[in-house]
């Protein structure tokens, strides 16, 4: 059989929401971190810095709301912040540790500064992942010894855009801690690439890769790692689609077309909190004082007064990213599948979006103009190695990703988007009715529709399987879930013997299986996958 090009499928549709009727908690976090200096501006100075710190604790003050506030080392030896901050940790505030490394962290650690600035965002230089494993332990103790110097305990919560699983490992082994967050999925944004993870909410990450979920006990780092920003679930996917970077669709305050849009904020509240979610639901509120309070008042303004409202009705929690992090750690010994459900459109453009997360993989499905589309399928698995696990990261960028099966951002272009399509015998896609999602069982999403032909399918999806069913006489009306993806992408995809399917993707192997159902080749970009008896497509995606 020739190479593998072009895939997939392995269906996963996932029931389209509504609301839930034994809805998880919803979880939300307000973390704000700190930064001593912004060396991108000289307008903004380190009392303007201070001062957005200020401005934030006054607002929480206000609506008696807790969050998390978590210090660079800079920050964190700063008289200032030290005597701003003390009382708050006693009144209930959380204060942790935000893991960008900074020269006064460095040099005290005996290490060279090779940065151009006193924080310097470049990854080889301001994050663990450009130093060598010795040399981030060394990170650890100094920033944990002056922690504990300063607050009278070691922090809880360590964030960063991204840790790597040495760092995070001994954060845990050594000092205990017990809740991490890192950033949204994205490609190129800031010089960073995360893509592919688990989507939103939290997971355990593998002791060989901090982005990649674990799929044992054994394997994993037993602290959740909370995805930050709040995505918008359906546009941020595909924003700037084609390029070589993401533009932001975000709830941070400081995007006016995001978490500084009153209309946006709302409707993002109103899915992220009254949609099927199974485990729970998250959200992370929040900014870095270096965006400064004069850019991010008026999206707080927003935002505060409607999660204070929602938190005194008890439709949500709001609590510390320790709270939070306990409370995972209690009620999940393995990652759990979870799902974020948008059934209507902030643009009003009546997309819709819903994405599956269990520890074996993620998939997304969208309903668009032109009818429905899996645009994403990633596997996950413990095995794979970081970059950056034994070895310092020598680029001003920084790459973590997982397994592709699906990707409708990487393998489309403006004009051709990859996916995995609902179409009858001559490849017309088929246009179906507003998907209806639910909780079938724990860690078992439901998704259901119509075709505009009269027939009805589920797609319903466990932690390691999932299926496309019509559960309508379709024996005279055949149908296929086909792919295709834009023309030139490379695919990972070696090979397909007895319904398994061979990738390998940056030198590592994978597979997964085509349990019902046939795979029909055409060209190096277009497959399609024919149903068992006419009626099902079933895809195992547990294989390690």
């Amino acid at each position: 059989m020739k190479p593998f090009n072009g895939l997939i499928f392995l269906l996963l549709t996932v029931t389209a929401c509504g609301k839930s009727d034994k809805p998880g908690p919803r979880i939300v976090n307000i973390i704000n971190f700190i930064r001593n200096v912004e060396p991108r501006d000289e307008k903004i100075t380190e009392d303007v810095l201070y001062q957005t710190v200020v401005e934030q604790l006054k607002q929480l003050h206000e609506y008696k709301l807790r969050g998390t506030f978590l210090l660079q080392y800079d920050a964190l030896i700063n008289p200032k912040y030290q005597t701003l901050l003390k009382p708050e940790m006693a009144q209930g505030m959380e204060i942790g540790a935000w893991w960008e490394i900074t020269q006064p962290h460095v040099e005290a650690c005996g290490i060279k500064w090779r940065g151009r600035f006193p924080w310097d965002w470049h990854a080889d230089v301001g994050f663990a992942t450009g130093y060598t494993p010795e040399e981030r332990e060394k990170l650890v103790d100094v920033y944990m010894a002056k922690f504990k110097d300063v607050f009278g305990r070691y922090p809880a919560s360590v964030g960063s855009w991204f840790i790597d699983a040495h760092t995070l490992g001994y954060l845990y082994d050594k000092y205990h801690i017990v809740a991490s967050c890192n950033c949204k999925d994205q490609i190129g944004t800031d010089g960073y690439t995360l893509w592919g993870g688990y989507w939103n909410q939290a997971y355990y990450p593998s002791r060989r890769n901090a982005y990649m979920p674990a799929q044992t006990a054994e394997g994993q780092i037993p602290v959740p790692i909370f995805r930050m920003l709040g995505s918008d679930p359906i546009y941020q996917y595909e924003a700037g689609l084609g390029g070589s970077s993401q533009h932001v669709v975000s709830l941070e305050p400081v995007y006016k077309g995001g978490g500084g849009n009153r209309q946006w904020v709302e409707w993002f509240f109103d899915n992220m909190f009254n949609n099927t979610c199974l485990a729970f639901n998250y959200v992370q509120a929040g900014q870095e004082n270096s965006f400064t309070w004069d850019a991010m008042k008026d999206g707080l303004s927003i935002q505060i007064p409607l999660l204070d409202s929602l938190f005194r009705k008890g439709a949500i929690r709001v609590e510390t990213l320790e709270e939070s992090g306990r409370w995972f750690r209690q009620n999940f010994p393995l990652t759990p599948a979870t799902a974020v459900t948008v059934l209507t459109d902030n643009q009003d453009n009546n997309n819709k979006s819903v994405w599956f997360n269990s520890r074996f993989y993620r998939v997304n499905m969208v309903w668009e103009s032109d009818g429905f589309r899996i645009r994403d399928i990633h596997l996950f698995d413990e095995r794979l190695k970081s970059d950056y696990l034994e070895r310092a990261g020598t680029s001003t960028q920084c790459v973590f990703e997982t397994l592709p099966v699906l990707d409708g951002c990487k393998w489309s272009t403006s004009n051709q988007k990859a996916g995995l399509r609902l179409t009858d015998a001559t490849g017309k896609q088929l246009r179906t009715s507003a998907p209806e999602v639910s909780e079938l069982f724990e860690n078992v999403l439901k998704v259901s529709f119509t075709t505009e032909e009269g027939h009805s399918f589920e797609l319903i999806f466990n932690e390691k399987t999932f299926e496309v069913r019509c559960t309508s006489n379709s024996k005279n009306s055949p149908w296929y879930l086909t792919f295709t993806v834009a023309d030139g992408v490379s695919l990972p995809f070696t090979d397909v013997q007895s319904g398994m399917i061979y990738a390998k993707y940056k030198g590592f192997d994978y597979s997964f299986r085509l349990t019902d159902g046939s795979l029909e080749l055409f060209t190096d970009t277009y497959y399609r996958i024919a149903p068992a008896s006419g009626a099902k497509i079933s895809v195992d995606c547990g294989i390690r």
